[in-house]
């Protein structure tokens, strides 16, 4: 293999993952496991997450995404009676009534019932996939909150299903422990992991923690499936970052400290935030990076990620700061060594 950025990586679907996709969450969280990559010797290493003091110390600086999970998955019911769903995108209206939205097996005009008597009428479908929708009432925090669901990734239902297994409430578990702004319709699932014990064993050994916010849409999601990843259009969400955060993390820099980006929606954070030398500016921008192999990181010198699907931006990203080939050899490794997959899989540490 080569580190061709024009490569798809094809060679990280044959591997046996479906057994390993992980359905709940670790408990506690920082029990998680935690494979150390070292990409200095190629070294793998494995420990659990509550390790995580053990790599890390006062010359580190841990940025994390504080973006919050809304309840963004409304059931619904078509004319004729059948099951639907839309995946609440984002409000195009300043009265909660227009939203963009993802939705299957749906027609320009159709009108489908929602909770609450709420009704949604189909108004177009966009260039990128997405749909309008016409809500006949506000669909507000509110509505939300009353008739929303937390939208859990498909393969973690699917996964439950073929086990036969009980689902757990999610709406706590699906969301970082610091989670602050509403926003996303993913989660971070890089902070999945952190406790607030492990923070203060953190921060004992002297490691400076700071927020960002990236709100995660379709774009993180998205699958590429362009034979030539730069092909791949990726759709922009909006992250920002404190001036107060800016400037710790600029004067941190500049006093030879390393940061360390935990997930892939900090990292795009900081490399969209940030000009040709590595310093971060404080504000709020879209966020259309495609970061994949072939790409020169400004920011980080460490990564926490978790493992990723296959044909997904994060694992293009992550395979881009490891290397393809050292990236791969972890995944097997991790295969072999039965590791949990995806959002609520395990993680790893790429030094």
């Amino acid at each position: 293999m080569t580190e061709n950025p024009e490569e798809a990586l094809k060679e990280f679907a044959s591997l046996e993952i479906e057994p390993l996709i992980a359905d709940r969450p670790a408990e506690p969280r920082d029990s998680s496991r935690l494979m150390a990559v070292r990409r200095s010797d190629g070294q793998l290493l494995h420990r659990n997450f509550r390790d995580l003091p053990e790599f890390l110390g006062r010359g580190d600086m841990l940025v994390l995404n504080r973006s919050k999970v809304w309840k963004a998955r409304l059931e619904a019911k078509k004319p004729g009676g059948g099951r639907s769903e839309i995946l609440l995108m984002a409000p195009e209206s300043g009265d909660s009534t227009v939203w963009t939205g993802l939705c299957r097996k749906i027609r320009e005009g159709q009108v489908l019932s929602c909770p609450g008597g709420t009704k949604a009428e189909c108004l177009a479908r966009n260039p990128d996939g997405s749909y309008t929708f016409k809500f006949s009432s506000a669909v507000d925090a509110a509505y939300l909150d009353a008739n929303g669901a937390v939208p859990l990734p498909q393969y973690i239902l699917n996964a439950r299903k073929r086990r036969g297994l009980e689902a757990p409430p999610d709406e706590e578990k699906y969301q970082t422990v610091y989670a602050e702004h509403p926003g996303s319709i993913a989660a971070p699932t890089a902070g999945f992991h952190f406790t607030p014990e492990l923070f203060s064993g953190l921060e004992t050994a002297g490691v400076k923690i700071v927020f960002v916010t990236l709100h995660i849409g379709w774009g993180t999601f998205r699958p590429v499936r362009s034979e030539s990843p730069s092909d791949h259009v990726m759709m922009a969400e909006e992250c920002s970052v404190s001036a107060q955060t800016a400037a710790a993390i600029n004067a941190h820099r500049a006093a030879g400290g390393r940061l360390v980006a935990v997930g892939t929606s900090s990292m795009r954070t900081l490399e969209t935030l940030s000009d040709e030398n590595g310093t971060v500016r404080a504000g709020t921008e879209q966020a259309g990076l495609f970061i994949r192999p072939g790409y020169r990181f400004k920011t980080a010198g460490a990564f926490i990620t978790n493992l990723h699907v296959p044909d997904s931006a994060p694992l293009y990203m992550t395979a881009a700061f490891a290397g393809r080939e050292l990236l791969l050899r972890a995944y097997q490794e991790a295969v072999k060594e039965k590791y949990r997959f995806y959002s609520y899989g395990d993680s790893m540490l790429i030094l």
